[in-house]
């Protein structure tokens, strides 16, 4: 199943453990009077640094000299030490009654709720979300520890008849084994524990590489886990870039250390990781990107639809997965329709969520998501699209009439609409993650459908129709993990199914009973008890037809 490794921890990098040591402090002088913290891999429940010592900085993306965190750029050795620590612990976890683990998720749940307040707040400050927002993405970690505490009760299999007499037929879930989890930094408390919570419940052990945008959120989330009573080497921290740590442990599926991987993020990403599973015959769970359409169709509430449209767009600066991308608009409804959806954008209330109230966003994720958003606008312009609002980033010379921070010292964006967006255009197609509409007209239903599934992404998709027919026609034709009717195309409840088809995922999900089957498999048992072999198709006792000689015709 492994290949041997020698040496579980470096030595010479062995800290305290976790549940020994307090938060250490570098520097208590930082904006916001928000300490820079120490941060640490958390290998085998021992705090420890990278293998060479090199390290990066977490910073505020609302004030980019407020630094969160020190944190160790994990290497290769560091990687392998947790991967080893993982499947040291795997035996014992794996054999530990499945309702134990349920208890231990459910105190990770209860723990959660105590310092909801303080990981809401701290989730703010590294990644630049709304306190809204970011009480909904710790909330639904807390739903996900409730709802699996209950389902460690629940990890049925079936007893099924035999053809055969004297014998018993069982199937049983089994863990997969070592499960490698990569998550995005958009929903840095939400996802980890989709991810996590029913590898464990199943008897899995965890290595997570953390967000390099969220490694201080994704310490402490670490640290109540251990604190829920955990045994050490579940599930094993290690920080770092992509590039580095996420890529030495996809790399580690071809050395025969790894039994899954789930990864939330781009889709050039998740095909390479695909390509490296398949070839290893190891399961891959592919949370992607989406270009994700939202049609408004004649009958619907035209106000109920533009609140939709508008929090789809641009909630969380739109960067989310399941953000809007092609707003596809009935042409006989569309000047009414962006006369209202205009309003809102350009009294749209940005700035820093921790210091002002009831703004619909706040920075970019990263300087690094900036960018890449930029680029995004470039190619809107380049592919002919009309741009009828934004100006890139906001400066201190160049921003909205209800931005509510100091512009150069963060990272934000102007919202942006395009109009006459047509599906031969680039921008049609491609996902831009940040605050950014493209928006179609359509002319009928058939050709509004046919403009919904025209992208290569499948992942969320919405129409606004109070056309009973419509709504039917729309959920039954479209391609896409995740639908909704009179609803925008964001939000997830932790007890339904979350994914996407096409350039959007694998077809595997997250989240509720359904995402069991991607952290399992089905172990069939056959019980002998006659005390010889009986071969199945072969040994059955066949029933032959007796017919008898009746007019059935009479009887009519």
């Amino acid at each position: 199943m492994f290949r041997h490794i020698e040496g579980l921890i470096p030595v010479a990098h062995t800290m305290a453990h976790v549940l020994s040591a307090g938060f250490e402090t570098m520097d208590a002088n930082n904006p916001n009077g928000s300490p820079k913290i120490r941060g640490y891999n958390i290998i085998n429940g021992i705090l420890t640094l990278s293998s060479d010592g090199s390290t990066f900085v977490s910073n505020n993306p609302a004030i980019l000299t407020d630094e969160l965190g020190e944190f160790p750029l994990s290497t290769k050795e560091d990687v392998h030490a947790a991967l080893a620590a993982a499947r040291n612990a795997l035996p014992n976890w794996s054999s530990t009654p499945a309702p134990t683990r349920g208890q231990i998720i459910g105190n990770m749940g209860r723990l959660l709720m105590e310092h909801k307040d303080e990981i809401v707040r701290l989730e703010t400050r590294e990644i630049g979300k709304t306190l809204k927002e970011s009480a909904g993405s710790v909330q639904e970690a807390i739903d996900t520890c409730l709802f699996f505490q209950s389902e460690g009760r629940r990890l049925y299999g079936q007893t099924v008849n035999s053809e055969l007499p004297d014998k018993e037929l069982f199937t049983y879930r089994r863990p997969l084994g070592v499960c490698g989890i990569i998550n995005a930094c958009n929903f840095p408390a939400a996802v980890p524990f989709w991810k996590m919570i029913p590898a464990i419940m199943c008897g899995n052990t965890c290595v997570w590489k953390s967000p390099q945008d969220a490694p201080l959120l994704s310490f402490a989330l670490a640290r109540i886990m251990h604190e829920s009573g955990l045994p050490d080497g579940v599930i094993n921290l290690i920080h770092g870039k992509g590039s580095g740590a996420g890529q030495h442990l996809v790399d580690a599926v071809d050395e025969g250390l790894v039994n899954k991987i789930s990864f939330t993020g781009s889709t050039s990403v998740g095909k390479m990781i695909g390509e490296v599973c398949g070839r290893n015959l190891v399961s891959c769970s592919l949370e992607l990107g989406g270009k994700n359409p939202l049609v408004v169709m004649p009958s619907a509430n035209i106000e109920n639809a533009v609140s939709g449209a508008y929090w789809a767009a641009f909630g969380t600066a739109g960067q989310r997965c399941t953000s809007l991308g092609n707003l596809i608009i009935h042409e006989s409804i569309y000047d009414e329709f962006m006369t209202k959806f205009m309003e809102k954008v350009e009294t749209t209330r940005i700035g820093d969520s921790l210091n002002h109230d009831d703004v619909l966003y706040g920075p970019m994720l990263s300087e690094k998501y900036a960018n890449d958003f930029l680029e995004g606008v470039e190619m809107c312009n380049a592919s002919g699209a009309k741009h009828i609002h934004g100006k890139g980033r906001i400066t201190s010379n160049s921003a909205p009439t209800n931005f509510l921070a100091v512009a150069d010292d963060g990272v934000y964006m102007w919202p942006h609409v395009y109009v006459d967006v047509t599906e031969d255009m680039e921008c049609f197609h491609e996902e831009i993650f940040g605050p950014l509409v493209t928006i179609v007209k359509a002319r009928d239903f058939d050709h509004a459908l046919h403009l919904a599934n025209a992208s290569p992404y499948g992942l969320s998709s919405a129409i606004y129709t109070n056309d009973r027919l419509e709504a039917y026609r729309f959920k039954t034709g479209i391609k896409a993990g995740m639908t909704g009717i009179n609803n925008s195309t964001t939000g997830a409840e932790a007890h339904l199914p979350f994914g996407g088809v096409k350039g959007s995922g694998n077809g595997t999900r997250e989240s509720g009973i359904w995402v069991i089957e991607a952290y399992s498999y089905w172990h069939a048992v056959n019980d002998e008890l006659s005390g010889k072999l009986q071969l199945a198709q072969m040994d059955v006792h066949e029933i032959e037809i007796e017919e008898a000689e009746a007019d059935y015709g009479s009887l009519a």
